[in-house]
């Protein structure tokens, strides 16, 4: 489907949101199940209070006429099932679910809840879905990310620290072993035009990680990719760590590793993909089906620069690069 006829779909979509945010309401209490793929952290709760605000806005009030139930996930695949099992004996109308290996535990549990996923990048590659403008089954959402961003990741690296010849993109194939493809081929295609030579880092622990940046480290001007995966988000500190240990330049795809002393940041603004979710949450509580519900895109994207962390590694920001930032952090 080309991109025009998409949004056009969408827009039909979108216009009967105002229409249902009022229908009537229900004669008992709905339940929702919310699975968090990563620990609670400032961002995610900013997140979830920004979806529980539009959702409030829809009339749909916590304790009044609303249960919710939330898990908070550790960023392992056995973590995802065991919130999974969690939300199946909650009974939930609906579940916002984040993350791929969120998703996929949980259609392996039940094919009849409805499930709003939010940061998948391919849903349709992934099996998700059948197709953007017609999901199918019991499953509906927003993606995070586009997958040409692979190459945008290894551009932003390369104008922020332009030494640099090599570059490896970590890929975690336990918790989305579709990424590789995903992300891997814009990465290598750009690291093709900008003369410079990429790396897949396959890891599936921290000593894999380390393991990646000790082999860069070795030989001068060598950079990080990090792609979406929510092992890697939950052990952002860690890896943050291991950038600044071995001096190596890093971009990452959200804002909160920058927030805790990353490089660089470019991806999709968290707070606005959870209020895009939230119309949906409602219309499927109202009883529309997910089947019925166009995959959604993501709004907004953000780029987000440390200074601090640039200063250190002994990096200069450009100039054009600042001023196209949408936060600086000191």
């Amino acid at each position: 489907m080309r991109r025009r006829d998409f949004i056009t779909v969408l827009g039909g979509v979108a216009a009967t949101w105002p229409l249902t945010a009022h229908a009537q309401q229900p004669d008992r209490p709905r339940r929702l199940g919310i699975v968090i793929a990563v620990g609670k952290t400032p961002e995610y709760v900013a997140a979830l209070a920004a979806f529980e605000e539009v959702l409030g806005s829809l009339g749909w009030k916590q304790g009044v006429n609303l249960r919710i139930d939330y898990h908070w996930s550790a960023g392992g695949q056995e973590s995802a099932r065991s919130a999974a099992q969690g939300i199946e004996a909650f009974k939930p109308d609906v579940v916002l679910a984040q993350s791929q290996a969120v998703v996929e535990a949980l259609i392996s549990t039940t094919r009849s809840i409805p499930i709003v996923f939010v940061h998948i990048a391919d849903p349709v590659a992934s099996g998700i879905v059948s197709s953007l403008a017609r999901p199918g089954g019991n499953v509906t959402g927003i993606t995070n990310i586009e997958p040409s961003i692979g190459g945008k990741w290894l551009q932003l690296l390369k104008e922020i620290a332009p030494t640099a010849t090599r570059a490896a993109m970590l890929i975690n194939r336990d918790t989305a072993p579709d990424l590789a493809a995903i992300f891997l081929d814009p990465f290598e295609a750009a690291a093709r035009s900008l003369g410079m030579t990429s790396e897949k880092g396959d890891v599936h622990d921290l000593g894999d990680i380390e393991a990646v940046m000790t082999g860069l480290a070795t030989v001068p001007r060598g950079g990080i990719v990090m792609s979406p995966d929510a092992f890697f988000a939950s052990h952002s500190t860690e890896i943050i760590a291991l950038a600044a240990h071995f001096q190596l330049p890093a971009v990452y795809p959200y804002r909160y590793y920058v927030a805790e002393g990353g490089l660089l940041s470019y991806g999709v603004n968290n707070v606005d993909l959870f209020r895009q979710a939230a119309p949906y949450v409602d219309r499927i509580l109202r009883g529309t089906k997910p089947a019925d519900l166009p995959v959604q895109q993501p709004t907004r994207f953000e780029l987000v620069i440390n200074t601090r962390t640039a200063t250190l590694l002994n990096l200069i920001i450009p100039p054009a690069l600042s001023a196209g930032a949408s936060e600086v952090i000191e």
